[in-house]
């Protein structure tokens, strides 16, 4: 349940949002399960603490979700550096020596933490981070299968994938053909 609440693994810096007067709801929550974690507890003690982390927990995620419009300037143009990161990645020597790229490695060269990137990757696109990644992938892969003066598995081994199967997989369950068959008909 508690990974429903990705921003509990965000950084400091990217916290929660809160104005005072939210604050202050937040705080009052906290101090109604203090109250009841020190008082002698009673039958009604479990449900009290549990329905005040209940509440916590759902202005938490109001706060979470009104942040990402709130902050919208703060984050003017990730998505615009995200396509760059990736694009200068692909064009570099990158794959071949690191592999291919990750959310994690994608989040830290954009200095955000992988959980809080994903979600405004996602809140901005609609798709994971990870499918975004994927469709870059496939978009290079795409490009790279008409150069017929390379084999498919150097193109794996361009785009950062360690077995040259593992791109053929790749490649089939994203467009239903493999990439011989991809290069043919196309």
């Amino acid at each position: 349940m508690i990974q429903e609440y990705s921003f509990f693994s965000y950084d400091a810096d990217e916290a929660l949002h809160v104005s005072e007067k939210e604050k202050q709801l937040l705080l009052d929550c906290f101090a109604k399960i203090r109250y009841e974690l020190e008082q002698t507890i009673d039958k009604h003690s479990r449900t009290l603490i549990t329905s005040n982390i209940e509440l916590l927990l759902n202005y938490c995620r109001r706060f979470y979700d009104r942040q990402f419009i709130t902050r919208d300037n703060v984050h003017k143009g990730l998505l615009e550096r995200f396509e760059d990161l990736l694009n200068n990645y692909f064009s570099s020597d990158k794959p071949q020596t690191e592999g291919l790229p990750s959310v994690a490695w994608c989040a830290a060269e954009l200095n955000l933490s992988a959980n809080y990137f994903g979600d405004l990757i996602k809140k901005e696109t609609g798709r994971s981070a990870n499918d975004y990644i994927h469709l870059k992938i496939m978009d290079v892969a795409k490009e790279k299968i008409f150069d017929t003066q390379r084999s498919v598995s150097e193109i794996a081994y361009q785009l950062g994938f360690k077995y040259p199967q593992h791109f053929t997989r790749f490649f089939k369950q994203q467009t239903g053909q493999t990439p011989n068959e991809y290069r043919t008909l196309n």
